[in-house]
């Protein structure tokens, strides 16, 4: 965020750290004075660079999601990690349910369709009703909480799936993400990346789903098995998918980029002026904190 980056810049001792060539020599000259590193949930700090930086105390991210940072060196080494939660918990739910609701009435294609000109020559097809569905929500920590509220609204039959059944919510658990696809018309993916959940969202779990289901994803790419993603969605045995994040950002399959039965955003869930300018005054107080005595407001390792 350049506000982020500003801030950095006129109050803040920051070396930024360079791509491609450059990078080598920035190293060598730098690595061992740098104490923080001020990140992003795309960027993060991985395995190598963390070993390049020998006097390293602490990760600042600026985003919920910290999966791109190597979690486990870090806690070998007492390196503390802080990321920016709540503050973009609505925002996320929000685009969540937009997503929802854009697939299963295809609002973007109806609206293709009427630019396009072919409303003047035929009714727009039929969709699919929102209320009353049942939607497994995989990943209920506080956006996927807020999801599930928001969706209490349209009369929907929540389920979820987390690593541990939850005494203080009303919804269903399911301890299995495969039985979880199968009693659903919609699953939502609000779980953290990393490791743990790479392609939980697997070839089986989507088949699941089947041809007249819906898959929303406002996690991380990684969670879903993307290649099993796009060929269920192009010969039919996945009725359709909200997508906010891909592997390999910012590239998206160009199999997808036709398909009136996908909607397509470009990682935007918490894209807000509210949104970021709370995630940036979050960040910088987790760095004032850090610098004032070693402490971070919101700690994730």
């Amino acid at each position: 965020m350049p506000d982020l980056q500003d801030a950095l810049a006129a109050d803040y001792n920051v070396l930024v750290l360079p791509t491609g060539t450059d990078r080598p020599a920035f190293l060598a000259r730098w690595a061992g004075q740098v104490t923080v590193v001020v990140t992003s949930g795309t960027q993060g700090v991985g395995e190598e660079l963390m070993r390049q930086l020998p006097a390293l105390e602490a990760v600042v991210n600026f985003g919920v999601g910290y999966d791109t940072t190597d979690i486990r060196q870090a806690t070998a080494r007492g390196i503390v990690i802080s990321n920016t939660p709540d503050v973009l918990t609505n925002c996320v739910a929000d685009t969540a349910i937009a997503l929802l609701l854009d697939v299963l009435r295809q609002i973007s294609a109806a609206d293709r369709y009427v630019r396009s000109g072919r409303w003047m020559q035929a009714r727009y097809p039929l969709a699919t009703s929102v209320s009353g569905k049942k939607v497994g929500i995989v990943g209920l920590g506080r956006i996927g909480r807020a999801i599930a509220t928001r969706l209490e609204g349209f009369g929907c039959e929540i389920s979820y799936h987390n690593r541990r059944s939850l005494a203080d919510v009303p919804y269903r658990y399911i301890p299995s993400v495969l039985q979880l696809a199968q009693e659903s018309d919609v699953v939502v993916v609000a779980a953290a990346g990393g490791a743990d959940t790479q392609h939980l969202i697997s070839a089986d779990v989507i088949n699941a789903i089947g041809p007249r289901g819906y898959l929303v994803n406002v996690a991380r790419g990684s969670v879903v098995d993307q290649d099993a993603l796009v060929r269920a969605l192009v010969d039919g045995s996945l009725g359709g998918a909200g997508l906010d994040v891909f592997d390999n950002e910012p590239q998206v399959p160009d199999a997808l980029l036709g398909l009136d039965n996908v909607v397509l955003l470009p990682h935007l869930a918490s894209g807000t002026v509210e949104t970021r300018r709370a995630m940036v005054e979050l960040t910088l107080a987790n760095l004032d904190q850090f610098l004032a005595d070693g402490s971070l407001l919101t700690p994730v390792a």
